[in-house]
């Protein structure tokens, strides 16, 4: 495989590590929102939040999916040492 090739790939795949970890911080974020709207109760604003929760897991578990097939394709294409 092409060195060039491999590098693109692992940059990629830090790309797709960001992705997650700020689909992460965003989850973090909205938590402290909902915690919030436990003591200043908006029913609008939960049903938002809530929403926003369940989209931002999917991306998490979406990216997370992608990131572990694509490292197999990677060590599959990266000789051994």
């Amino acid at each position: 495989m092409d060195q060039a090739k491999l590098e693109v790939m692992r940059k990629l795949l830090t790309k797709l590590e960001d992705i997650k970890n700020t689909q992460e911080s965003s989850i973090d974020k909205i938590n402290h929102v909902i915690t919030d709207l436990f003591q200043h109760p908006d029913p609008k604003l939960e049903k938002v939040m809530e929403d926003a929760h369940q989209r931002a897991s999917d991306n998490v578990d979406m990216v997370r999916a992608a990131m572990h097939e694509y490292e197999e394709r990677l060590k599959k294409l990266t000789p051994s040492e």
